[in-house]
């Protein structure tokens, strides 16, 4: 690379340097003025908010079966006997920690995508820890079985390896910032960054993709099959939207992170965050302070 060209590279990162959005400022500025303490259960219960969201007319993952107690595991093996797919999710879980998405059953052993192999035992004890509170920030947790969302095969080219979900960060009901969470061979099929996903930065305008950041850097190709990234159109953008929005405006948190994926019927909401992490500005190699301040 020549002088010009990296001195020019530099000049660019730096002045991104200045509009990006630091965790501190996140929370004093946008989380605890816009959200009150009482109403984060709101976000941080997923049975609380799928409450919410379906009198709203916003689509969400059908529920199954719910587990409070340790005791209501006793008949665990007949109650998902009847279930050849489903999801296993902490109530309050966080940054996609607890989820165990089975594929199918065979012989009285479940599969998940990943092809781990679970007993009925393994089962049992999975969702123990999470009513323990192994998963969520609290004590106890309530475990959700709940149905597993086939994404749209148009986005199957570019998230081969499992579903894909959109992050869309709102501010007063406004859409300020967008992602595609991409699932990995190492995240295990999951759509969290932290766990291997690529987070693929979105124009809001047009939905389609612009810039994409894995674990070890800017890419543009999928780290596994080679498939370009980006200048993709995401099916349903302006659907994508007018969810992310409604979802706002059905709770109080005027600041949060919507998450949605698209299923083969439409765009389906998996949850709201109250505390959206800050990766998202990385995917769009844009920084969000400028424009929440604006």
């Amino acid at each position: 690379m020549s002088l010009s060209r990296l001195l020019n590279k530099w000049s660019a990162v730096r002045d991104n340097a200045r509009t990006v959005l630091a965790m501190n400022r996140r929370n004093l500025n946008y989380i605890y003025p816009n959200n009150h303490r009482r109403d984060f259960q709101i976000a941080d219960d997923k049975l609380i908010t799928k409450e919410i969201m379906q009198r709203v007319g916003v689509p969400v993952p059908q529920t199954f079966l719910t587990y409070r107690y340790f005791f209501d595991l006793r008949d665990l093996e007949r109650d998902l006997g009847s279930l050849s797919e489903f999801v296993i999710k902490p109530a309050h879980g966080s940054q996609g920690n607890g989820i165990v998405v089975i594929d199918h059953n065979k012989d009285g052993i479940w599969y998940s995508i990943g092809g781990t192999a679970y007993t009925g035992q393994m089962l049992r004890k999975h969702l123990s820890d999470i009513i323990f509170g192994i998963y969520s920030f609290d004590l106890t947790d309530q475990v959700l079985i709940e149905e597993r969302v086939h994404q749209h095969s148009e986005m199957n080219a570019i998230s081969p390896f499992g579903l894909a979900d959109f992050r869309v960060i709102l501010h007063q009901d406004r859409p300020v910032m967008a992602m595609c969470r991409v699932p990995t061979r190492a995240s295990q099929g999951r759509a969290n960054l932290h766990q291997g996903a690529v987070g693929v930065g979105l124009d809001l305008a047009t939905g389609r993709t612009r810039h994409a950041n894995h674990i070890t850097g800017p890419v543009t190709r999928h780290p596994d099959t080679g498939m370009a990234l980006l200048d993709i159109p995401i099916p349903f953008w302006k659907e994508i939207l007018e969810i992310s929005i409604l979802a706002a405006k059905a709770v109080p948190l005027k600041y949060l992170g919507v998450d949605i994926s698209v299923s083969k019927t439409g765009p389906m909401l998996l949850e709201i965050n109250v505390r959206p992490g800050l990766a998202i500005q990385m995917a769009n190699f844009k920084g969000l302070r400028t424009l929440l301040e604006a």
